[in-house]
């Protein structure tokens, strides 16, 4: 078994990009913020970060729009395609479930216009992180555009 510093040279050695090396990190920051976006659709109305979200007067729409593009900007830019259009497809189900289980939290509502914030903050996030990707997997453009001298 390699120790843990030769195993870093070779991953450097093989031109891995950073961005794959740095995957497992990326992962562990987009399942915190599944648990945040879980926990925040889950409170009660009345619960204290409930109330002092609602203090900055954001929209709740933004909210929803804003949580969800940062739940799809990160894994597009390091999940392979596969991985990643099962994770679009999961959180849009999530938004969706979270909204229905909303009608069992205390002082919360169910409404088909987050639902749309939802699937909006997905899709932005996911063409926010597109040229993100390509840069960091090394690619700048997607290879049907790249000029054969490329």
């Amino acid at each position: 078994m390699e120790a843990p510093r030769e195993r870093s040279l070779n991953i450097m050695r093989k031109n891995i990009p950073i961005v794959l090396q740095l995957q497992p990190l990326l992962r562990a920051c987009w399942g915190l913020a599944c648990a945040v976006v879980i926990t925040g659709s889950l409170l009660p109305a009345a619960s204290a970060p409930i109330r002092m979200l609602s203090k900055l007067g954001i929209n709740d729409k933004i909210e929803h729009f804003g949580a969800y593009a940062v739940l799809a900007l990160l894994p597009t830019v390091h999940e392979r395609w596969p991985r990643l259009s099962l994770l679009l497809l999961l959180m849009l189900l999530l938004g969706v479930a979270l909204e229905f289980a909303q009608l069992y939290s205390p002082g919360r509502a169910f409404e088909i216009g987050d639902m749309v914030a939802d699937a909006t903050g997905l899709l932005a996030g996911f063409l926010c992180g597109l040229p993100l990707r390509n840069f960091a997997m090394g690619t700048a453009l997607p290879a049907g555009l790249r000029s054969k001298t490329d």
